[in-house]
């Protein structure tokens, strides 16, 4: 049952990452690519996205 949660957060945390990968002011192509890795290596690849990834295109003041 435990790895059943687990699986879910990660699908979870992985939607949020495509979903803010899709938000981005990124190339289409760079979109794509992040979207692939998180898809292809779920866990690594959301990792990676948190230190890496595009940023939103939410200005601040």
């Amino acid at each position: 049952m435990e790895y059943g949660i687990l699986g879910l957060i990660i699908l979870v945390l992985d939607i949020y990452a495509i979903i803010k990968v899709l938000g981005s002011g990124a190339s289409t192509v760079a979109k794509l690519l992040w979207i692939l890795g998180i898809i292809v290596f779920p866990v690594v690849g959301f990792i990676v996205w948190l230190l890496a990834g595009p940023k939103g295109s939410t200005a601040t003041i």
